[in-house]
C-alpha cells in the first residue's frame, strides 16, 4: 500500500462534480474508493466516509421533497442539504490533504 494524500484530496473534491456538470459527484468518488481501495493507505475509510455522505444526503433529499408541501420546510431543508454539500467534501479535502480522518455530519452508517 501507497500513501497518497492528493489522490484522496481529489476524492473528496470530486463530489463537487454535481456542481460543476451536474452529475458525477457520486460515480466518480466511488469509481476511486473502489478501485484504489486496495492501493492506496486509507482510501477505504475515506471511500466508506463519502459513500455514506453521497447516500444520506440523497435519502435526505427525497425527504425533503414532499415536505415542500408543508409551509415550505421542505425547500428549507434542500437549502441545507446544498450547503452541506459544498461545505463538507471542502473541509474533509483539507483533512484529507494533513493526513486527518473524514467526518461528514448527519452520516448515516450505511456502507460499514
Amino acid at each position: 500500500m501507497r500513501q497518497d494524500r492528493s489522490l484522496l484530496v481529489i476524492t473528496h473534491l470530486s463530489q463537487l462534480l454535481d456542481l460543476v456538470t451536474g452529475f458525477g459527484g457520486f460515480v466518480v468518488p466511488l469509481i476511486l474508493w473502489l478501485t484504489q481501495r486496495e492501493q492506496v493507505l486509507a482510501m477505504d475509510n475515506h471511500g466508506k466516509s463519502i459513500m455514506n455522505f453521497q447516500i444520506s444526503m440523497f435519502i435526505y433529499a427525497i425527504v425533503c421533497i414532499p415536505l415542500i408541501l408543508l409551509f415550505g420546510v421542505g425547500i428549507l431543508g434542500l437549502i441545507v442539504i446544498g450547503i452541506l454539500c459544498l461545505v463538507f467534501p471542502i473541509i474533509n479535502a483539507i483533512k484529507a490533504s494533513n493526513g486527518e480522518e473524514p467526518s461528514y455530519p448527519l452520516s448515516m452508517e450505511i456502507i460499514k
